[in-house]
């Protein structure tokens, strides 16, 4: 879980008390980190966005976070920031 979902979960545990494995699951906050789902979510975001992807050969990083931003979005903000930036930067420089 990210630190920001820890907090979360903390606060619910101090509340109502339980499992801190037990809330994530059924909560369903579980960062996703497994590139065999956030590559095809990144494909589709750069198919989408072509002007991000003409912005970031062209040298402009800030597409990449743009790009970053959709892709949070899609995921309700479960993906890994660190999987999802590496990853995001392999599939644009292959384009």
């Amino acid at each position: 879980i990210s630190s920001k979902i820890a907090k979360r979960v903390f606060k619910h545990l101090a509340d109502n008390g339980g499992s801190a494995k037990e809330f994530v699951e059924a909560e369903g906050l579980v960062q996703i980190s497994d590139p065999s789902q956030l590559v095809p979510m990144i494909n589709a975001i750069i198919d989408a966005n072509p002007q991000s992807l003409e912005d970031y050969q062209a040298g402009k990083k800030k597409a990449m976070g743009f790009l970053v931003g959709q892709l949070m979005k899609q995921t309700k903000g479960k993906a890994n920031p660190q999987v999802l930036n590496q990853l995001l930067k392999q599939e644009l420089d292959k384009r």
